[in-house]
């Protein structure tokens, strides 16, 4: 700031640079409101890696993002949002504890039935029918060991999914009086696909007690 000829201050030179400032910052508080109105109206936006690949966060909780959340227990936001427990276990393991005779339905549809569970976390394998159906998308791993005794039949065994044969089992050593059919197998299941052991080949009049069904979830996708 200059004086002038009186030695007073000249305030006609300051004048000016003040009111510059005025309106820079005049100019900026209405870009702000301006700034914060746009982004009320915004539509939220929801982003993930893809429409269903998990974010696992410190291994304790799993979050799904997928456009269309499928009802398999998880509690789902109106974002779309699935939200599951990442400790969720599904395993079962069934067996056979007694030699009887199969029944009147096992001869009539093959199914192989087992009597007793060992474990069944999730309860998602139902010993009536002796299948196991899955309660969400993943990968499965299946195994199975059926016994034969004092029969000399060759027997086969399929591993059925949804009715269709997957893998098969054989046994048919003639000079044993007790032989096994195992196999094991990693399915890639749809939430709500059936599993379970048919007797393709031969029979097992003889009783089938000590065989094994056993099945876990691997990992959901």
């Amino acid at each position: 700031m200059r004086l002038g000829k009186n030695g007073t201050r000249d305030r006609t030179r300051a004048a000016p640079r003040i009111l510059k400032w005025e309106q820079c910052w005049g100019f900026l508080r209405l870009a702000k409101v301006v700034l914060s109105v746009m982004l009320m109206c915004a539509p939220p936006r929801v982003s993930a890696q893809n429409d269903t690949e998990p974010i696992v966060l410190e291994g304790k909780c799993l979050v799904v993002c997928d456009s269309n959340p499928s009802s398999d227990g998880a509690i789902t936001s109106s974002l779309g949002i699935s939200v599951r427990s990442g400790s969720a276990k599904v395993a079962f393991s069934a067996i056979r504890s007694t030699n009887h005779e199969p029944s009147e339905m096992s001869n009539r549809t093959m199914t192989i039935y087992f009597d007793q569970v060992l474990v069944n976390i999730g309860n998602h394998f139902d010993l009536a029918s002796s299948a196991f159906v899955a309660p969400r998308k993943g990968i499965y791993s299946f195994s199975f060991h059926v016994v034969k005794v004092y029969n000399r039949q060759t027997i086969q065994v399929s591993l059925m999914q949804n009715n269709y044969p997957v893998i098969s089992a054989f046994a048919g050593d003639q000079d044993v009086t007790r032989e096994a059919a195992s196999n094991g197998v990693l399915l890639h299941m749809e939430r709500a696909d059936k599993v379970h052991l048919r007797l393709e080949r031969g029979n097992l009049m003889g009783g089938w007690k000590y065989s094994t069904f056993s099945g876990f979830l691997v990992f959901p996708l």
